[in-house]
């Protein structure tokens, strides 16, 4: 399995945040882009890149991110031999890819034939989240069918539905669709999708298929 972490994007909330701050306590974080930016004793996209490792299921963990802060990772990646950087080639939040076309760049740059592992770059799971028992949960299903993908989510209260892509699922959990940041009337689903997908090798092609439909519309 291969492993993409998405972190193209550019934080411009977030930088916005911190260059107004008049304390000063954050004005080291000026110019940092979220996954680099520290939880505890070491950047968030770390603790990604030292889970993955320690997991055993992951062979290659390719870095997805954009033109301004490429120099940044390629510095960061440095003390990992296993994690390769990508730019995008954009320089603005109005020019980013988005998150298919970015694992799609990935996918055709770094000729992936494997199953996907994608990840937020700037997602955080709490203590009890176990990539253990996903991987262990993808195998199952895949034993059953090889083109199973995985999707996870969490329960999220009515007001934080417009926040959130938001899943529908049937009564076997199988995804009907996502609605990205309904109105609580709009859907009766309750659960939010977190940037955390496994997607089957045989379900790469569709990227190309969804990207082509993106167009059209």
């Amino acid at each position: 399995m291969k492993a993409v972490i998405l972190a193209a994007g550019y934080g411009t909330r977030l930088q916005r945040d911190v260059s107004s701050d008049s304390s000063g306590r954050f004005a080291h974080l000026v110019g940092v882009p979220k996954p680099l930016l520290p939880v505890g004793q070491c950047p968030l996209i770390t603790r990604w890149i030292l889970a993955l490792s320690r997991s055993g299921t992951v062979d290659g963990i390719y870095v997805v991110t954009n033109a301004v802060y490429q120099a940044a990772f390629e510095e960061w990646a440095a003390q990992f031999p296993g994690v390769r950087v990508l730019s995008d080639r954009t320089r603005s939040n109005e020019e980013r890819l988005g998150a298919v076309a970015g694992l799609q760049l990935a996918v055709k740059h770094f000729h992936v034939q494997d199953h996907v592992l994608v990840v937020g770059g700037d997602t955080l799971f709490k203590e009890d989240f176990s990539l253990a028992e996903v991987t262990e949960k993808v195998s199952q299903l895949q034993v059953r069918r090889e083109d199973s993908c995985l999707v996870l989510s969490y329960q999220c209260r009515d007001e934080e539905t417009q926040k959130y892509g938001i899943l529908e699922v049937d009564d076997d959990l199988r995804v009907l669709c996502m609605k990205e940041k309904p109105q609580p009337s709009e859907t009766e689903s309750r659960r939010a999708c977190p940037c955390f997908y496994v997607f089957s090798k045989r379900s790469l092609p569709l990227l190309d298929a969804f990207l082509e439909e993106k167009k059209v519309k």
